[in-house]
């Protein structure tokens, strides 16, 4: 008889867990969407298109790792500009966000695919070290955001002894 653990699968110590490849609450979203519009298709409906675009399909991925002096965090944006991004730092939270614009659509063309994402992007990314916000910086390049935080130098030891006085 098999145990419960054993079926589940594990990762090697210290490696990072891998996102999957895409989000399943995202691909179910689409696959119920080629459903109905193939159903609502022959009586010349849309009746899901107002929801359909309320719902983000564009978050880029990202990895968060650190060392001794600093944390790093890059950010794949395929398709992007520097100047289609800002990030943010504040109070040991990261903000990336910015906004991957469709491209305009050729007349004439009838497409038999389409898988690109688009839209507006908002990550909030807590940090897992004080940061020294004044030595911040981000580049980049090829597609790839990439922030380097320096921690904050500490001064040793954080532990303080408080002494207790009696009445």
């Amino acid at each position: 008889m098999a145990i419960i653990k054993d079926l589940i699968r594990r990762r090697k110590e210290g490696t990072p867990e891998r996102a999957r490849e895409e989000n399943s609450v995202l691909s179910l979203q689409r696959n119920m969407n080629r459903l109905f519009d193939g159903f609502f298709s022959g009586f010349d409906m849309t009746p899901f298109e107002d929801f359909r675009n309320e719902l983000p399909v564009f978050s880029p991925r990202i990895n968060i790792s650190e060392n001794d002096k600093d944390v790093q965090v890059s950010a794949e944006l395929p398709g992007m500009d520097e100047k289609d991004v800002t990030v943010e730092l504040d109070d040991g939270t990261l903000t990336i966000k910015g906004e991957k614009r469709e491209e305009h659509e050729e007349k004439g063309k009838n497409w038999h695919s389409v898988e690109r994402s688009y839209g507006s992007f908002h990550r909030v990314l807590p940090l897992p070290a004080r940061i020294d916000e004044k030595k911040a910086r981000a580049s980049f390049k090829k597609g790839v955001l990439t922030v380097v935080l320096p921690k904050q130098e500490t001064d040793g030891n954080r532990r303080k002894a408080i002494s207790i006085k009696g009445e």
